[in-house]
Parts: structure tokens; sequence; C-alpha cells
């Protein structure tokens, strides 16, 4: 019996296994029903069966759509009732190539015709959504002539976003969940050194800041925490955190103290030469902190009174110099909350173009949402602004103008707290951040 016959038998036993009888208690059951909901069935019938639909639709779908291009007839009028006739006007759709599958869906590259742009393209992606039978269709132009079309065949952002283990990832480098490609959602803290966080109650902000610390504690860097709400967040997490303001007095005098060691660290590298903590060696570098602000609108808001007024201004200033200079020296920023607007004053403004990371969460009004992805990706606010309330922890994240969806991992209170308890022999020691804090509480 050829090879290549008993090849595709066991592969075609295999394929009855997992779409017909997937509960059978056979030996390997167990592994059988782990691939029934992987990779293998889309790879074995899903994958093909839209490659056929794709090819069968393809030319309805330009001529709907507008794809397609009417060439030029060859019939000409010589005038009154003569007409010589041409060829029958046909519609020529642009050329579709061969999709290649992904785990998730697949790719599938067209080369436009003259005179079209990409935009149309873009335009119609929902449209190839509906007549392929997928989940969402996204269209790029990788180059001129050309539109990659990437079709999802299902939501992989359906679940809770995958499950952590903590483990010794690249150091700043936080897994905090998985994108809408199937991929794992990466923040890089050395890539891009401060990230903005927004969302409304319930929409999975506090969830990815778990997320955040579960991937962080056990690695080599400080962990510091502004929650103006008296710590009712980030409490959770204190065992591990190098020093927690609870309220504007001590987030001010941290903020503070922050810059001052900042400047420390600028004067180190001043001394050798370097520009950055990172050319320091091993023995010198200070350690990596991470300021985790949670509902940053506390820091802004004033009540009108003098003090209030000054501790807004100090919290701003502080918060907009550890944004300006923390990169090169190794602070880095996490700014959390519910609304952020232009009302909050023109410091939010400042601040908010010095964080590169950009995380929308559902939010109630288009405004925060504008303020958060317009200025890198305005195609993403209208995609944020459709996300429900029943997909909790879903985010639109940008980097450098490009956005996807994600998802962040369901991180538990009572996961989050063990985390923080089982790390917190890691945590560094920062005195004059906790002095600073100390001082506040003293005289208070």
């Amino acid at each position: 019996m050829p090879w290549n016959l008993v090849f595709w038998l066991c592969l075609g036993g295999v394929a009855v296994l997992v779409v017909v009888q997937p509960s059978w208690n056979y030996p390997g059951s167990a592994w059988v029903r782990r691939l029934s909901d992987g990779p293998v069935r889309w790879y074995l019938f899903g994958f093909p069966a839209t490659v056929v639909r794709m090819f069968y639709t393809w030319r309805r779908l330009c001529v709907e759509t507008g794809l397609a291009v009417m060439k030029r007839s060859k019939s000409v009028v010589l005038g009154g009732d003569l007409l010589v006739s041409g060829a029958e006007l046909r519609p020529t759709v642009p050329r579709l190539g061969i999709p290649r599958p992904t785990p998730t869906g697949l790719k599938v590259r067209v080369q436009m015709e003259p005179g079209q742009t990409p935009a149309q393209y873009l335009a119609a992606a929902d449209a190839m959504a509906h007549a392929w039978q997928a989940h969402a269709v996204r269209v790029v132009s990788p180059r001129r002539g050309w539109v990659l079309a990437t079709m999802t065949a299902r939501d992989p952002l359906t679940g809770d976003g995958g499950s952590q283990v903590p483990g010794p990832p690249r150091l700043l480098t936080a897994v905090v969940g998985r994108t809408e490609d199937g991929g794992p959602w990466v923040m890089d803290f050395r890539m891009v050194p401060h990230w903005l966080v927004v969302g409304a109650t319930r929409s999975g902000k506090s969830t990815l800041i778990a997320s955040l610390v579960f991937a962080l504690a056990p690695q080599a860097v400080a962990l510091v925490g502004v929650d103006c709400k008296g710590g009712m967040e980030l409490s959770l997490f204190e065992p591990r955190l190098s020093a927690l303001a609870r309220d504007r007095r001590e987030a001010a005098a941290l903020l503070r103290a922050l810059v001052d060691e900042i400047e420390v660290r600028m004067d180190t590298c001043r001394a050798v030469g370097a520009r950055s903590i990172w050319e320091l060696g091993d023995g010198v570098r200070p350690v990596p902190l991470v300021v985790l602000v949670d509902e940053v609108a506390e820091l802004y808001l004033s009540d009108g009174s003098r003090e209030d007024k000054q501790l807004s201004s100090a919290c701003s200033t502080a918060m907009l110099r550890l944004g300006q200079l923390g990169a090169a020296l190794g602070l880095h920023l996490v700014v959390a909350g519910q609304r952020v607007g232009s009302e909050l004053g023109p410091g939010v403004t400042a601040l908010r173009a010095q964080l590169g990371g950009r995380i929308c969460h559902r939010v109630n009004d288009e405004q925060t949402a504008l303020m958060v992805l317009g200025d890198l990706s305005p195609d993403a606010v209208a995609v944020a602004q459709s996300i429900g309330e029943d997909e909790q922890g879903v985010a639109v994240t940008t980097v450098g103008g490009v956005w996807m969806r994600a998802r962040s991992t369901h991180t538990t209170a009572e996961q989050a707290r063990h985390t923080a308890g089982t790390f917190a022999k890691r945590t560094p020691g920062l005195p004059r951040l906790v002095q600073a804090i100390h001082h506040v509480r003293e005289a208070a």
C-alpha cells in the first residue's frame, strides 16, 4: 500500500474521531478532545471549506462592494441609430491569491486593479467577513498594488485570555493576555516605556493591572503604587510594592521623591558618560521602577482650595517630569483611570503625549476613546466604542500606530494576593520613597 495513502487514511481516522465522536472513551480520547477545540479541526475542515466559500463568492462580492472594474466597451456609436456592437460588458474582479492558513484563520493577498486604492478594500472588509462567514477580516497594504486580507475564523478573545504561570521572562516584559490573532499580549517596557490604560467600571482595567503585577512580581523590578482611593485596589499587592501612596498628599510626596530618584540616577549616568542606566554595569545599575497609578483623575481634580490646587499642580508637574525623563533612567509609568479628558487640565494632555502605549477598555463616552486612541490611530476609536458590557477584559491596544483587540488574563484578587505574598522577598528596598510617605503620615 502506498505510504501516502496510509497517511491520508490515518489522517481521516483522526478527523472522524475529532469531529464525529469526541466523547468516546477510547485510548487517547482526552488528547483528541483537546485537538477538537484547537487548530486541528480548522486545518482539516474549516480552512478547506472557507477557501471554497471565498472563491465561490469572490466575483459577486467584488461586484456588490464596488471592487470590480468595468472594462471599456469596444462598442462605438457612430451617430443616430447606427451602432457598431462589440463585446458584452463584463466586470473584471481583482485577482485573489492563494490563501495561507494560520492557527486562527487565513491570509490571502489580492492584486488591486489600476486606479484602486487600499481604502476601497478597507471599506469592504466587513462584507468579506459576512460573505466568508468569518469573525473578522482586517486589510493592510504591505506594498504598492497589493493588499493583504487577514481573516479570523472565530473570536480568539472568548474566555478569560488564557492562563499565566509566574516565570523568568525577559526583564520588564509582561504577558498579560492574548491578542485577537491568538498570540500573546505583551507589554514590553523596554520597547514602550510608559502606558495609558482607561476603562469604565467593570470593564477589566483592574484585572489588567493584576495581570501585569502577576507577570512582573517574579522579576528584579521595583513596583511602586499610587492609589488615591485609600489604596483599595493596589493594597492587594502591597507585600510586593516598594512603596504605596494612599491619598493625594502621600502621592505628591512620593512623586517628588521619585523625581529626586531619577535626578540621582541622572547624575550617576552623567559621571560615567552613559546615556541610560542600561549602559551601566550590573553592579552599578539601579533597579528598574514601574510606577502604577490607579485613577489618575484623583491627582488632577481640585475642589478650588489653595492647598488642593497646590497638591494638584505638584502632582501634575511631577508626573510630567517622570514621563519625560524616566524612560532612559529605568522608571516606567502605568497610568490608569476611568476617564481621561481635557477637563482635568492641560497637564493631562501633556502627560498623554509621553505615554506611547495605549490601552482602551469599554468606555462610556467617545471623548475618552478619542483622548486615548485618536492621536495614534483614529480607526481604533470606533472599535473601542463597540466593546460590549459582556466583554470584560477586552480592550483595544495600540503601539506605534498599529492597533488590535486583546483580552487580559483573568486574575482573581486571591491570585493577586497570593502572588504578591509569594514574591514579597524580592521586593527591593527604596528607603527614600518610604520615608517620604512616612513623613506625610506623621504630619497628619
